[in-house]
């Protein structure tokens, strides 16, 4: 009747894949509770310091949860009560809000002994994603589901997720403190894009599929640049520049904004490397005088699952 799920933090773009491509930390993660109720409906609890909406048709894990509800025969009278505990902060650029829609209807299916697939629970799960960009996207979604490399295949007129299994690659995440609003960073993004500039951006994102499938670690650092959207959103993010070079001097692959923002990312060979990198990145903020945070750990092979039930 009640289950435990952690989801995890999430990259999207990875550089060149502009909501389409994403990948899965390992940590941070959110810590989410469902219990299964004969009382109707969504009843939410935050057990953070966020302050979080808890009505649930204003809370990214209920809309999500309503979603999957409309799903089930109404006769059933189910409903859900949910405990939620952020690891991942909100606005931070690492998927906060599609880890907490993820957990929520993992843990909802378990209680309901898995009747819905994983493209189902996606659907659901974009229903609360909307809530906090005002779009149904799947690109930090997917990762959180699945694990691992995902590639948003489409999502109309069926959803059509491809997931794949990641090379051995530690991730370093800088988190400056200021706000970067994902309408905001949409608003920059330019109407049109030169034939010439969308081919090489295709050809990035084809070569960065291809070195996570073939381990090239080489090919992976050469396909990250993104000639469209992060110039877009550059001027959002002071220190970008400076932080990507001094991560690359580190011995990072390459890397670049994680979704819109403000999150920078590093994909690294090994920890070592990433724990350097993660240094580097730090200093450029500190030199600005910007409180950030630091995460820094390997890619996450698995998406939201549930770790303990009663």
């Amino acid at each position: 009747m009640s289950v435990l799920v952690h989801s995890p933090a999430t990259l999207s773009n990875l550089g060149c894949g502009f909501d389409v491509l994403g990948l899965a930390l390992a940590a941070p993660y959110d810590a989410i509770r469902v219990r299964r109720s004969a009382a109707p409906g969504v009843r939410i609890r935050h057990l953070d310091p966020y302050n979080l909406p808890t009505d649930p048709a204003r809370n990214v894990a209920g809309v999500a949860l309503l979603a999957l509800l409309a799903a089930l025969p109404e006769q059933e009278g189910v409903g859900f009560e949910v405990e939620i505990t952020k690891g991942i902060m909100p606005g931070s650029g690492v998927g906060s809000s599609a880890a907490s829609a993820v957990g929520a209807v993992v843990g909802a299916n378990a209680v309901l002994d898995n009747r819905f697939s994983k493209m189902q629970l996606v659907d659901f799960a974009m229903a609360g994603e909307a809530v906090a960009s005002g779009a149904r996207h799947a690109d930090n979604i997917a990762p959180a589901m699945f694990g691992g490399f995902t590639v948003v295949r489409a999502l109309e007129p069926a959803i059509d997720i491809v997931a794949l299994a990641a090379p051995p690659l530690w991730v370093a995440v800088v988190h400056p403190q200021i706000e970067v609003k994902t309408s905001e960073a949409r608003k920059v993004l330019p109407a049109t894009v030169p034939l010439g500039l969308a081919v090489r951006q295709w050809a990035n994102v084809a070569g960065l599929v291809a070195g996570f499938l073939t381990a090239d670690y080489e090919l992976i650092g050469r396909s990250l640049d993104d000639y469209i959207v992060e110039p877009a959103r550059a001027a959002l993010i002071p220190g970008l520049a400076e932080a990507r070079r001094r991560a690359r001097v580190a011995g990072a692959l390459g890397g670049g904004i994680s979704g819109s923002g403000p999150s920078i990312f590093m994909l690294n060979r090994d920890e070592a490397t990433a724990r350097t990198v993660g240094a580097a990145l730090g200093s450029v903020f500190a030199e600005l005088g910007i409180a950030f945070n630091i995460y820094v750990g390997p890619v996450a092979t698995e998406g939201a699952r549930v770790v303990s039930e009663c």
